[in-house]
């Protein structure tokens, strides 16, 4: 994503400087970003480009390069696209596109139309967002809170079941909340998203349980994104060589590898959070494919499909 997005801007000062059409074969030998190994790669990326600039609200046309319209080029009339500058420091458009993250409306972060408008957004890899998703309450956060300080047992439902679970901490990760505790029914410790918990009831007993001596409520939420959740989804996934090395450092231990000849891999992984997971997949462009369960190849495509990547 970060590629994309540092390629985005590299392309709009290019069309917006420029002053006239140009060409798919100038932008191609003049853009940063563009320097594909043949044609069809470079076709398929700057379709997808045009494609998020438009949707961006980003004024794109073709139009004649000459008065006999023989051929045509791309441009963004700086009249259409631009208003006044309002002056804002690297700083401040930094501050401001940080404040837009941790803002979630309806749980969603405002897209980064916006900050392109406004001088561009700063690089950032992709994957889960930076602020906490409450859901449709706040109140259940502090109610988990509550018994886990005190030691109160929780009640809710959780994914169309009912739980009892005595909470020993709460962990944030992967901008969610989660609370992890000994389910009694399961007579283990389980982590559950506090955000998709309904009607959370907290004990009106105290001191109800004893937290394990030495417990790290930390080390039961794993740290690889997308074995983060509740969902239990098998995934394979094929790295071409060129990022093959940089894949096998965030698989995690868990996941089953086996080395191409050319020096790709495919993995299989369990995938707790689909949403981490076709995040991360975003970062490694068209080097890399999902190759099962179409559930998540769907994901996928339909993320590429809205964001352009």
């Amino acid at each position: 994503m970060q590629n994309v997005i540092e390629r985005l801007i590299n392309l709009l000062a290019f069309l917006l400087t420029v002053g006239r059409p140009v060409s798919a074969d100038e932008i191609r030998n003049t853009v940063a970003g563009y320097d594909q190994g043949n044609d069809e790669a470079f076709r398929r990326m700057f379709e997808r480009d045009k494609d998020l600039l438009r949707s961006l609200g980003v004024p794109l046309r073709l139009e004649a390069t000459d008065s006999w319209e023989v051929e045509y080029g791309y441009v963004v009339p700086p009249d259409d696209y631009g208003f006044p500058d309002p002056g804002l420091t690297d700083e401040e458009r930094a501050a401001l596109w940080l404040a837009a993250q941790v803002v979630r409306i309806g749980g969603q972060a405002p897209g980064p139309g916006a900050m392109f408008k406004l001088g561009g957004a700063p690089l950032a890899a992709a994957g889960e967002p930076l602020a906490a998703d409450l859901g449709v309450s706040a109140d259940d956060l502090g109610t988990a809170f509550a018994a886990v300080t005190e030691r109160r047992t929780l009640a809710f439902k959780y994914r169309d079941k009912d739980r009892l679970v005595d909470p020993y901490g709460l962990v944030h990760r992967m901008g969610h909340w989660y609370v992890v505790g000994r389910d009694n029914a399961a007579g283990e410790v389980r982590s559950f998203r506090v955000d998709r918990a309904e009607r959370l009831i907290a004990s009106e007993d105290g001191n109800a349980f004893e937290r394990p001596q030495g417990f790290r409520a930390s080390e039961s939420i794993s740290a690889t994104p997308w074995e983060a959740g509740e969902d239990e989804i098998e995934a394979t996934v094929q790295f071409d060589a060129s990022v093959a090395w940089w894949a096998r450092r965030q698989l995690g231990s868990s996941a089953r590898v086996s080395e191409h000849a050319d020096g790709g891999l495919t993995a299989t992984v369990t995938v707790a959070n689909p949403d981490a997971f076709v995040g991360w997949m975003l970062a490694f462009e068209d080097e890399a494919e999902i190759l099962s369960p179409s559930r998540l190849r769907s994901q996928l495509t339909a993320t590429v499909g809205a964001t352009g990547d």
